[in-house]
C-alpha cells in the first residue's frame, strides 16, 4: 500500500509506505508522483514515511530508484525520512547517494512528531 499527497500551500510532497509493498504498488506511485510535478514548484520538499511499512518487495527498487531521480529532476530541495526503525530503510540511505544531487538536505527522523519538530525548527 502506498499513498502521495500534495500540499501545495507548503509545496510539500508526501509519500507514505504500509504494509507490504509490491513492485506494481512502486510502479503506481511512480505515476502519481509524476503528476504531482504538474503543480509542485522546484525547492518542493519530499517527505517519505515508512511509519507503517512492513516490507517491500526488492524488485521495487528500481522504482523506487526511479522515483528519486525524478525528484531530483523536478527540483527538490529537502528530503525528509520518517523511519521509526532502522531495518525498514530499505536502502533509502544508499540510494540516495546515486540519485539526488549532493546539495540536497536529507533528514531521517524516527516519528512523525520528531519531523514536525525539526521542520519548525527550520522555519
Amino acid at each position: 500500500m502506498f499513498n502521495v499527497l500534495l500540499d501545495q500551500e507548503s509545496d510539500t510532497l508526501r509519500i507514505s509506505y504500509g504494509g507490504f509493498v509490491t513492485p506494481d504498488e512502486t510502479r503506481s506511485c511512480a505515476d502519481e508522483v509524476r503528476l504531482a510535478f504538474t503543480i509542485l514548484q522546484p525547492g518542493f520538499r519530499l517527505i517519505v514515511d515508512l511509519t507503517e511499512l512492513r516490507g517491500m518487495d526488492t524488485a521495487c527498487s528500481p522504482v523506487i530508484a526511479e522515483i528519486m531521480e525524478m525528484c531530483n529532476a523536478a527540483g527538490v530541495a529537502e528530503v525528509v525520512r520518517i523511519i521509526p526503525d532502522p531495518t525498514r530503510d530499505i536502502g533509502l540511505q544508499i540510494m540516495s547517494f546515486f540519485h539526488y544531487s549532493r546539495d540536497i538536505r536529507i533528514l531521517t527522523c524516527a516519528s512523525a512528531a520528531e519531523a514536525d519538530e525539526a521542520l519548525a525548527a527550520e522555519n
